[in-house]
C-alpha cells in the first residue's frame, strides 16, 4: 500500500500521553528526541534511566529506592530492576480508582446479569476480603487460586490477595477437573475462590459437581469461598461442608464481614504477584511466576503510553480468567479508567452484543482477539451501521495474527477514525513485545512497532540480526516483566531452557517474524509450528491469510507432516454449513494460496474436518494436531477446550498416501 489505513491528525498526535512523555524523556536523556524511534532507542540504550522515568511519569505509588535502578543489566537472565524499591500492587490500583470519577467496574453477563461498582464499593469489598484472608492466616508468598468468570469478585479477590503480598492464580470455570488440578495442584493454594456456575450462549452451566471433585483433590486448600452467579452458592457450600471442607459463600465471608481499615505493606519490586500457566499441550503446564513491580510498570508503560489510557476512559477487553489479557486489563485501574467486564458468548443472542455494550457504556478502548474480528467479518457484521461508536478511540487485538483483510474490515465496518493496535507478546512476559504506537500511522497487515523498553530484534538460526527477511523474534535487553522464574524450579534450569538456551544472552520468544519497510512487524506464527517443506521456512499465518479469504471456509489449521524424508504441508478446513470440500473447492484453495503466497505454500493434501482443537484461551493448536497425525499422543489433553476434536485427526486415509 502507498498510503496508511489510518493516520492521526497532528493535533491528536500531540495530545497523546506518549507525546507528553517524550518531553520528559528529552530532559532525562539530555538530547533531542524527534520521533518514536528516538524514544525507543533511548529506552533500550539506557533502560535503568528509562524505567525510572516511567515510574515517575506513570505515577507509581511507592519508594523506587536509591540508584542504580538496574543491576547486572548485561545479564539475561540475571538482570534486576529497582533492587531497593518497595511498593504494593493493590495499593497502586486502588489509588487509581480513588482518583477516578464514576464507576470503577461495570459488568454484563450475557443478557442475564448487569452490575455497577463504584470506587468506594470496590475498596470496601477489598478491605472486607483482605480481613477475611488475614484471619485465615494468609501471608506473603501464600497462594490464592480462583476459578471464576470475568466478574467483579475476581478483581476484588486479586486485589485483596496482592495487598497481603500473597500470590494470585486463576482459570476460567470451563476448565475440566484435570486441567484445574494440573495447574493449581502444582502451586498448592491455601484458599480457593470459585462460583456455582456460569452462562454461555444462553445456557446455564452448573459446575457444582466439578468444584466438589476439585476440592476433594486439592488437599492444600483450607478455605473455599463460593460466589453466586446462578443462585446456587448456598447449596454448593452445604455440599462442600458435608464433605468436610470449610466453605462459605461470598456474602458470608466478604459482604457480611466487618469493614476493617485496609493496610498495604510495601514489598520488594520482585515480590511474586501472579502465577500464570503455559498452554500445556506438550506436558503439564509450566507455572510462570511474575513480579508485582515488573507487572505494574510494564502494564503502565503499555497502557498509558502505547495504548493512551487516560483518566476517565472506559476500557473493555473481551477475555476470561484463563488468558493473560485479564491480568493486563485489571491493571488499568491504576490509570483511573473504568473497566467494562463481560462474560459469556460474544455472539449471543447476536453478533452485536459486545457492540451494544460498547455503545451503551461509551467505550473508549475495545480489546478482543484476532479470531473474533475474523468471525465478525465472516458474519458480515457492520457495527458502524447500527452503533454510535463516537467515543471509541482505540481497538486492541491480540491472541493470534491479525491478517491484512481484518485490518480492512475494521476500517470499513467498525470505525474509520480509530487507532487499530495489533499487539503481540504473551503469558511469558504478561505483556507485549510489539504493538500500537499512538501518533503513528497504521499500515495494512502490520503491527506498528516495538513497545518502548523492549529491544526487539529478528535473528536467523545462528542468532545473527536480520534487517529484513523472516526469522526468530528475540529481545536483546532486559525488561522488568521477565518472570521471577518458574514454580518448583529452584535452580532455574527450566526457566533458562525455556527462553535463553537457544540464543545465549537473548530472550527467545518463539515467534516467526519479520520487519516491514515502515518499521513495523509481521508475525508469521509460532516458530515451533513453522513449516519446512524443501527446507524453506513458512509461517502458518501466511497460509491462513489466504484460505480465510474464501467465503466457503469457516476456519483452517495447517501442519507439516513428515513425508518421504521431507515435510509436506497439510491443510485441514472447516467449511461453511452446507459446503462440501469437492475437487473444485480444493483447486480454488490451492490457486488462492499459490497466487496470494507462493507455490511452496500450496498444501499437498487438503482435508475437511468438523472441528479444530484449541486451547482454553481460544488459540488453535497446530502442535497437538501434528502429534496426532504422526501417531503420537498429546501429553496433556486437559489443556484443550475441546480435546475430543483430536480424534478427528487420527488415521486419516488421505495422509497415508
Amino acid at each position: 500500500m502507498s498510503h496508511p489505513l489510518w493516520q492521526p491528525s497532528e493535533t491528536a498526535a500531540r495530545s497523546t500521553n506518549l507525546a507528553r512523555f517524550m518531553v520528559d524523556a528529552e530532559r532525562s536523556c539530555g538530547h533531542k528526541l524527534t520521533s518514536y524511534e528516538d524514544l525507543h532507542a533511548f529506552s533500550i540504550e539506557d533502560p535503568g534511566a528509562f524505567w525510572r522515568l516511567v515510574w515517575d511519569r506513570c505515577g507509581i505509588k511507592g519508594d523506587p529506592g536509591a540508584p542504580p535502578y538496574l543491576v547486572d543489566g548485561d545479564k539475561m537472565p540475571g538482570a534486576r530492576f529497582f533492587p531497593k524499591a518497595r511498593l504494593n500492587f493493590a495499593e497502586n490500583l486502588l489509588a487509581g480508582t480513588a482518583r477516578a470519577s464514576g464507576d470503577a467496574l461495570v459488568f454484563r453477563g450475557e443478557d442475564k446479569v448487569s452490575r455497577r461498582m463504584s470506587p468506594e464499593e470496590l475498596r470496601r469489598q477489598v478491605a472486607q476480603l483482605q480481613g477475611f484472608l488475614r484471619r485465615t492466616g494468609i501471608k506473603a508468598g501464600d497462594r490464592v487460586a480462583a476459578m471464576l468468570p470475568n466478574v467483579p469478585e475476581a478483581i476484588i479477590g486479586m486485589l485483596a490477595t496482592s495487598s497481603l503480598g500473597a500470590v494470585w492464580s486463576s482459570c476460567s470455570p470451563d476448565f475440566g477437573v484435570q486441567g484445574v488440578l494440573d495447574r493449581f495442584g502444582q502451586i498448592e493454594p491455601r484458599v480457593l475462590i470459585t462460583c456455582d456456575g456460569y452462562w454461555y450462549a444462553g445456557k446455564q452451566i452448573d459446575i457444582s459437581d466439578k468444584i466438589t471433585e476439585i476440592a476433594g483433590k486439592l488437599p492444600s486448600v483450607e478455605r473455599i469461598v463460593v460466589t453466586s452467579y446462578l443462585g446456587a452458592a448456598d447449596a454448593l457450600v452445604q455440599r462442600l461442608a458435608s464433605d468436610g471442607r470449610r466453605a462459605e459463600t461470598w456474602d458470608a465471608a466478604v459482604l457480611g464481614a466487618p469493614v476493617e481499615a485496609m493496610t498495604f505493606e510495601p514489598f520488594p519490586f520482585d515480590q511474586p504477584l501472579y502465577i500464570l500457566f503455559s498452554s500445556g499441550t506438550t506436558g503439564v503446564p509450566k507455572c510462570i511466576v511474575h513480579s508485582a513491580g515488573g507487572t505494574l510498570i510494564k502494564h503502565l508503560s503499555e497502557q498509558q503510553l502505547n495504548c493512551d489510557f487516560r483518566p476517565g476512559d472506559r476500557v473493555m477487553y473481551f477475555t476470561t480468567l484463563g488468558w493473560m489479557m485479564w491480568n493486563w486489563l485489571v491493571t488499568g485501574l491504576a490509570s483511573s479508567v473504568t473497566l467494562l467486564l463481560y462474560d459469556g458468548s460474544p455472539f449471543h443472542p447476536s453478533w452485536s452484543v459486545l457492540w451494544d455494550y460498547a455503545r451503551d457504556e461509551r467505550c473508549t478502548h475495545f480489546g478482543t482477539s484476532a479470531k473474533y474480528i475474523d468471525a465478525l467479518k465472516k458474519a458480515e457484521a457492520r457495527p458502524m451501521d447500527a452503533h454510535d461508536l463516537s467515543t471509541l478511540r482505540v481497538i486492541l487485538s491480540t491472541g493470534s495474527v491479525l491478517v491484512p483483510e481484518s485490518f480492512d474490515y475494521v476500517y470499513d465496518a467498525i470505525k474509520k477514525d480509530v487507532h487499530l493496535a495489533s499487539m503481540s507478546g504473551g503469558t511469558d512476559i504478561v505483556g507485549c513485545f510489539v504493538g500500537g504506537i499512538p501518533g503513528e500511522p497504521v499500515w495494512r497487515g502490520e503491527i506498528q512497532g516495538p513497545q518502548i523498553g523492549m529491544g526487539v530484534a529478528v535473528v536467523d538460526e545462528l542468532g545473527n540480526v536480520l534487517e529484513k527477511g523472516k526469522g526468530e523474534l528475540v529481545c536483546t535487553v532486559p525488561f522488568p516483566s521477565m518472570p521471577v522464574g518458574f514454580w518448583n524450579d529452584p535452580d532455574g534450569r527450566k526457566y533458562r531452557a525455556a527462553y535463553f538456551e537457544r540464543f545465549p544472552g537473548l530472550w527467545h520468544h518463539g515467534d516467526f517474524a519479520e520487519w516491514t519497510p515502515h518499521g513495523g512487524m509481521i508475525i508469521h506464527g509460532r516458530s515451533d509450528a513453522t513449516l519446512n517443506p524443501g527446507g524453506v521456512r513458512i509461517g502458518t499465518a501466511e497460509i491462513y491469510r489466504q484460505v480465510e479469504q474464501l467465503p466457503e471456509i469457516k476456519e483452517a489449521i495447517v501442519i507439516g507432516q513428515d513425508w518421504d524424508n521431507d515435510v509436506r504441508v497439510i491443510l485441514f478446513v472447516i467449511t461453511q454449513d452446507g459446503v462440501t470440500l469437492d475437487k473444485d473447492l480444493q483447486d480454488r484453495i490451492k490457486r488462492q494460496i499459490r497466487v496470494g503466497a507462493s507455490p511452496r505454500h500450496v498444501p499437498a493434501r487438503i482435508v475437511q474436518v468438523a472441528d479444530i482443537p484449541r486451547t482454553k484461551s481460544g488459540k488453535i493448536t497446530e502442535l497437538a494436531v501434528r502429534e496426532i497425525v504422526h501417531g503420537r499422543e498429546v501429553k496433556n489433553k486437559e489443556a484443550l477446550a475441546n480435546p475430543e476434536a483430536l480424534d478427528l485427526y487420527r488415521g486419516i486415509k488421505e495422509l497415508a498416501e
